[in-house]
């Protein structure tokens, strides 16, 4: 049956460019994605930047530019991740965009004041700027940010304030029933227990004197919107919810599945916060919030002081989008921290895509051309066995946002096959038995049909090449990969993925 799917990923901040860990957020996204739409679903696939706030602000004073230039300048840099990354997208908002964006904030705002759950108060408190976020005493570690190593500053402000704690009880129901489910348990148990502590009310404003780069606050021309209000809201504002349209209809309020990907700091404000403000609101509640770790540089956190920063779209260009998009899924656990380390790359490239991939892929077109072999054969029953258990074992993995092991999967499948092609020896069948030769080449040429759907999710430039190869159009559905009919148009052609030397 066909269901309605909505994914994003957190919109990323326009201070600097797209780090690894960028890269990492929206290609899981993008792999669940397209995951999805092999299925069958209906599919909308948001990410976006975050464009508002003192960083950006204090960055356009000292160049000397407008905060919206900085704006655009950086928003491109991550628009541009489409191509090199090969995401597929639907939507990229901007929370500068004032069309789109600011009414649907607003409209957010004012639903919370109608419900009583704005007021305003004094406010006294330590605040990251690099964070953009306020914190208290038990957030800090020797008197630091944890993620930013650096002391906050005291600030003494009067904003407006969001009735949090209001919601704590509700909160803590949707955690536990797994009405609101968090991926892996492991967050959860960690947020359970903030939640069981009490929620505070969160302030949900700053001061035009201090902040003149944000969304103005209705009816309070000295306030603009602090960043929960302001950068929270865009999963439904690209969605057109300040028209309540069919689009926000579709995907939001009456989608089977609305799921977040995000980084494991920021998750208290997409767990928390979040399902409050849409709770207060009377807006449904995200389905899932998948929370991803950090990825680590030689098992160092990456800076520019430690010279260790590693540039995705440096790699991508080095190294191709697919070695790096395999990489990412494949390594680095959905929920746990990973690491990236170019010797690791390497010898992952030339195991699983040069000689596992790449060599059966030859290995069997070549077989099939230079044999004259005419396919119409049925499944021989070992591998046909094999190619089933691994397409289970993958759809489950993936149902549980387990892409590491579908990438396994995937291997397995192609280390079998590989297997296989050595025991049967096609290259002596040729010689005494031609039904027996075209039986194991047939199934060989199934396995590719399967292996190329499975890996679209993963590696969709990769998959679509290799359905050339076998003389398929690009198959879009796992139904089309079961009911495909061999071709006689198959080329073998260059290697999918060359050996790295060196």
């Amino acid at each position: 049956m066909t269901k309605t799917f909505y994914v994003t990923t957190a919109i990323s901040y326009v201070n600097s460019k797209p780090h690894m860990g960028h890269a990492m957020e929206v290609v899981e996204a993008d792999s669940m994605a397209r995951y999805h739409r092999l299925l069958g679903d209906n599919t909308y696939f948001l990410t976006g930047t975050d464009e508002h706030g003192s960083k950006i602000y204090k960055l356009a004073q000292e160049r000397g530019v407008s905060p919206l230039e900085i704006c655009d300048e950086n928003a491109k840099k991550f628009q541009d991740l489409k191509k090199v990354l090969n995401l597929s997208n639907d939507d990229f908002i901007r929370t500068s965009d004032k069309k789109r964006h600011y009414p649907a904030v607003q409209k957010l705002w004012q639903k919370l004041v109608e419900q009583g759950d704005i007021y305003k108060d004094k406010y006294e408190g330590l605040y990251c700027s690099g964070c953009e976020a306020f914190l208290s005493e038990k957030d800090l570690v020797d008197g630091k940010c944890p993620n930013h190593n650096a002391e906050p500053e005291k600030l003494t402000e009067e904003n407006y304030f969001f009735k949090l704690s209001k919601y704590t009880d509700q909160i803590l129901s949707l955690l536990e029933s797994d009405k609101y489910e968090i991926v892996p348990t492991l967050r959860k148990k960690e947020i359970l227990n903030v939640v069981k502590e009490g929620l505070r009310d969160v302030s949900f404003s700053r001061p035009k004197s201090v902040l003149p780069w944000g969304i103005p606050v209705p009816g309070d021309d000295e306030q603009v919107m602090y960043v929960w209000c302001d950068a929270l809201t865009n999963y439904i504002s690209a969605l057109g919810y300040a028209d309540e349209g069919k689009l926000y209809q579709k995907f939001w309020e009456k989608a089977d599945e609305v799921v977040h990907v995000i980084g494991k700091d920021i998750v208290r404000f997409h767990v928390a916060i979040w399902p409050a403000m849409l709770l207060a609101a009377g807006i449904r509640i995200p389905s899932k919030a998948v929370i991803h770790g950090f990825i680590t540089s030689d098992g160092q956190k990456m800076s520019k002081s430690l010279g260790n920063v590693i540039d995705p779209v440096e790699v991508a260009e080095k190294y191709g989008t697919d070695p790096l998009r395999y990489y990412i899924l494949k390594e680095i656990p959905v929920g746990k921290d990973g690491d990236f380390t170019f010797e690791r790359f390497q010898e992952l490239y030339n195991a699983d895509l040069a000689n596992n991939l790449g060599n059966l892929v030859n290995r069997v077109l070549s077989m099939i051309q230079r044999y004259e072999i005419d396919l119409v054969d049925g499944l021989e029953n070992e591998l046909h066995v094999e190619i089933k258990r691994s397409l289970d074992a993958y759809h489950e993995h993936w149902q549980r946002f387990e892409i590491h092991l579908a990438c396994e999967d995937l291997r397995a499948l192609l280390v079998q096959a590989n297997q296989y092609v050595d025991q049967k020896k096609p290259w002596e069948l040729a010689k005494s038995d031609k039904d027996s030769l075209r039986a194991v080449l047939y199934t060989l040429y199934q396995v590719l049909v399967t292996a190329s759907v499975m890996m679209t999710p993963i590696m969709p430039e990769t998959a679509l090449k290799l359905q050339q190869k076998l003389g398929l159009p690009e198959l879009k559905s796992f139904q089309e990969s079961a009911e495909i009919l061999p071709s006689r148009k198959l080329e073998a052609g260059d290697a999918l993925f060359p050996r790295l030397e060196g």
